[in-house]
């Protein structure tokens, strides 16, 4: 049985400009800019073998091109998010008319709050990082979706950062690895929690913060351009490193995780 993965993407609009968590400091987004280094992400995405999807634009929303927020993909249901943020609840609806036929869809209801970049999943258990914009009603609502396919949500604080995925990411088993040992990449606040005392924790120099939100496709990862320390800690590990500029992304709180939706299938 294979795994067949698809992206969904979405190039930023005109009015991303405008979009929620503009960093002090990171001067103001160039667009073009912006537009150039997506079209390297998804080349990036095409290189790990993925199939990639391209939404159509969203002009009223400024964040609509951090798409991984907006829903979940498994193999059995689709889970649609309840963002905090009034200006992007409008963004799910954009989702609902390319999502795969036949999967049952459930969402997060008030008074829930969570954006798929809080939740971090290892094997069969999902951390949902309470912060800023997911709380615990709407990890309450995940777990009881979640049991009855025999996944299991526990709850994180989320110390720094936007999002939980902003500072861990968890990417499956090293490829050079013997003993299959799972591989985490982490900001120091999260790399000694006991939830991850069994994995192979890379921790990430303070200077290479943002290489912490990097995007896990079977034994390729996606690291944002520019941390070769993080690079080079997985490509001795034997995953295939590939690297995307995206500091247009990172100047509104952005990583490489936040620009997709990736849909693993089996078949």
């Amino acid at each position: 049985m294979t795994q067949q993965l698809r992206a969904f993407v979405r190039p930023p609009e005109d009015s991303f400009v405008h979009a929620l968590g503009q960093q002090p400091g990171a001067g103001a987004i160039d667009l073009p800019r912006a537009r150039a280094q997506h079209r390297l992400y998804g080349d990036a995405l095409c290189a790990a073998g993925v199939h990639v999807v391209e939404l159509p634009p969203a002009p009223d929303y400024p964040d609509a091109c951090f798409v991984q927020d907006v829903a979940l993909l498994l193999p059995e249901l689709v889970i649609l998010a309840r963002p905090a943020e009034a200006s992007r609840q409008g963004e799910v609806d954009l989702i609902r008319p390319h999502l795969p036929a036949g999967l049952a869809v459930a969402a997060i209801d008030a008074p829930g709050t969570l954006e798929w970049g809080d939740v971090l999943r290892i094997d069969d258990t999902l951390y949902v990082g309470q912060s800023t914009r997911t709380n615990a009603a709407a990890a309450a609502q995940l777990r009881d979706l979640l049991a009855p396919l025999g996944l299991t949500v526990e709850t994180l604080p989320v110390p720094q950062g936007l999002h939980l995925l902003s500072g861990v990411n968890y990417l499956g088993p090293a490829p050079a690895a013997a003993d299959g040992a799972g591989v985490l990449v982490a900001w120091p606040a999260y790399a000694s929690l006991p939830q991850f005392a069994s994995l192979d924790v890379i921790v990430v120099a303070p200077d290479e913060a943002p290489a912490a939100n990097c995007l896990a496709l079977g034994g390729a990862v996606v690291v944002p351009a520019g941390y070769p320390q993080t690079a080079a800690a997985l490509w001795h590990r034997g995953f295939r490193v590939l690297s995307a500029p995206i500091g247009e992304f990172a100047k509104a709180d952005g990583g490489v995780t936040c620009l997709s939706i990736i849909s693993r299938s089996a078949s």
